[in-house]
């Protein structure tokens, strides 16, 4: 049986909160704060311009040598300014729940991305987790982070 992994991301950007959740709310930025070599696309036609409980987003993604790989996550939670919760109902992870925190402080809005998530095929899934699976999130929460950087500086 595989392990179910986590991580957690903190940033803090200058903006308001109504700012940081205008941005973050709404699915159409999810492509620009994606690193362009992993191929991302939303495929969505009707998913409305702010995320709410009960959204279904379907995506093609291509995490590895460039194979489209069809992903559908469902927006599960949302407290408006406060927080969202994406969760995997088809995809590569046998697990996927992330969450996404927004909180007012002096400098701004701290930022905050809860991760847990599982990788199929058992022992062998906790290999590749090893080899590639947790060096390529990290590479994307760190592609995401500069990019919020230089979106909102």
């Amino acid at each position: 049986m595989s392990k179910v992994y986590s991580f957690k991301t903190v940033q803090v950007l200058n903006i308001s909160l109504e700012d940081a959740w205008n941005f973050f709310s709404s699915p159409k930025n999810l492509q620009k704060i994606t690193p362009e070599k992993l191929g991302f696309k939303i495929k969505s036609k009707f998913h409305g311009d702010k995320m709410y409980p009960g959204q279904i987003i379907e995506y093609i993604v291509s995490p590895m040598f460039g194979i489209p790989l069809y992903w559908m996550t469902e927006i599960t939670h949302v407290d408006e300014k406060k927080y969202f919760v994406d969760e995997q109902r088809f995809g590569p992870y046998s697990i996927w729940h992330h969450q996404h925190h927004f909180k007012e402080t002096a400098e701004g809005v701290e930022m905050t991305d809860i991760v847990h998530y599982k990788i199929p095929f058992g022992f062998l899934g906790d290999i590749a987790n090893e080899l590639f699976v947790k060096k390529q999130l990290k590479q994307i929460f760190d592609y995401r982070y500069k990019t919020v950087e230089k979106l909102f500086s």
